[in-house]
């Protein structure tokens, strides 16, 4: 196992080195650049123009501009520099990355602790009012956007007399230190975006469960369990435990769409996570700040997929890592 550990992780250097070029190529196909922005001002000069694109490189071939990010990842761990933030991306992006993978952790768990159990029972029930009050309840919850759902909500709580909505604290623990209130005032807030966040992917877990689950229990060595006097639980178990395969695939993907699927949804809520950081470094056209996010999703992406393929492994011993 841990060779192929090993392996997997020494191929995620070139992934992620042809994501880079990819990436850039992209951001680069985006008319103009941070400059760009300042050429309809009467206020500044084409020679201030000029020094700024100077200043900021800008003015270098894309290929040159690259490989000097590139390096400057490798060799100092150096993201580059914001040029609409003035700051190094690096400590930009660690200021807000506690709460974007907290939050997405929180999510994940939220969704799988609900849809696991909720796909089991309406497999096991197929056409009961159960299963299809929980089928209507998926279909909802896969048809309605995040960021819709979250101003229903919003709507409703306002309605019934809230004064303090959005965000994961209230006005006075607002850069305050840490006390016990102020957790107690991060429990009182952090429900909403788990949430919005979790409803779709909830929804979406537990009809793929249910039909993998249905699709167990109607196969030939379910008969075969059944028909050697197996005891039903142990068939059950056996059937559940073979449905849980393709659910841990899916996992894989789980963590990068709760990072790169929720942007609006942080907007709407006013969530101090990296969606909002990453709208507005597209809008102002600050290349390295969106290149560090393209790239930490990237990299998110293959460690999910690459603990996604032990815990497939471990949970199924015919699997071989060779």
């Amino acid at each position: 196992m841990w060779a192929f550990i090993l392996r997997r992780t020494l191929i995620m250097i070139p992934m992620m080195l042809l994501a880079s070029v990819i990436c850039f190529i992209i951001i680069e196909l985006q008319p103009g650049d941070f400059v760009s922005q300042y050429l309809d001002n009467p206020r500044i000069s084409p020679d201030q123009i000029r020094l700024l694109r100077e200043r900021l490189a800008l003015d270098r071939p894309a290929y040159v501009r690259y490989f000097n990010w590139l390096k400057g990842i490798l060799l100092r761990g150096d993201f580059g520099y914001s040029f609409a933030y003035e700051r190094p991306v690096g400590d930009l992006i660690f200021e807000r990355m506690g709460w974007t993978v907290g939050i997405a952790l929180l999510t994940i768990v939220f969704q799988w602790i609900l849809a696991i159990p909720m796909g089991i029972y309406s497999a096991l029930k197929p056409y009961s009012k159960g299963d299809y009050a929980l089928t209507i309840g998926g279909f909802i919850g896969i048809s309605i956007p995040d960021f819709f759902f979250a101003l229903i909500l919003m709507y409703f709580m306002l309605k019934m007399g809230a004064t303090s909505i959005g965000g994961l604290f209230s006005t006075q623990f607002i850069g305050a230190p840490w006390s016990f209130a102020k957790f107690l005032d991060l429990l009182k807030h952090i429900w909403m975006p788990l949430l919005v966040v979790g409803f779709s992917g909830l929804a979406s877990l537990m009809r793929v469960m249910r039909g993998n689950l249905l699709d167990v229990v109607g196969a030939p060595f379910i008969t075969s369990l059944r028909a050697y006097g197996i005891p039903e639980k142990k068939v059950k178990r056996h059937a559940i435990k073979n449905a849980l395969n393709p659910m841990v695939s899916i996992a894989g993907s789980e963590l990068p769409n709760v990072f790169s699927g929720t942007i609006i949804t942080a907007i709407v809520l006013n969530l101090p996570t990296m969606g909002p950081f990453f709208y507005e470094a597209l809008l102002n056209h600050d290349s390295y700040l969106v290149m560090a996010f393209l790239m930490f999703i990237a990299l998110i992406t293959q460690i999910g997929n690459l603990l996604a393929d032990v815990a497939l492994a471990i949970l199924d011993p015919r699997i071989r890592m060779s």
